[in-house]
């Protein structure tokens, strides 16, 4: 990872660690709330990073014994790679699951406003 990633990332985490304890001294509540939002944040990153981790690695594997399929048998190459686009597109698709669950997710987080109003600034 590159230097400017890292500190981005350090920072968004000290800047939602303070918006969580400055939420504390107005309750437990809304501390809580506000981890339940750092929480969503972060389960969204990983979660479609390792979905494209996952469905990239499935589609190379995909492809990699089709190729080998039709290197072995040359005359079944049409019906290999009809199967094997079937098949790269039903991977493809639980991707696009995995980033439709994680933009619902990231829509129920506040925008910056909110949290402003919410620790009292």
């Amino acid at each position: 990872m590159s230097k400017k990633v890292v500190v981005g990332l350090l920072t968004f985490l000290l800047f939602m660690g303070m918006v969580s304890v400055a939420s504390a001294a107005d309750g437990p509540a809304k501390a809580a709330s506000m981890w339940i939002y750092f929480a969503i944040a972060l389960a969204c990153g990983f979660g479609i990073g390792v979905a494209a981790l996952g469905t990239g690695l499935a589609m190379g594997n995909a492809i990699n014994g089709a190729l080998q399929g039709t290197a072995r048998n040359p005359e079944a190459g049409g019906r290999i790679m009809t199967t094997m686009i079937i098949g790269l597109a039903l991977i493809e698709s639980l991707c696009i699951y995995a980033l439709l669950i994680c933009l619902i997710m990231v829509f129920k987080i506040p925008s910056l406003d909110a949290v402003m109003k919410s620790i009292g600034g």
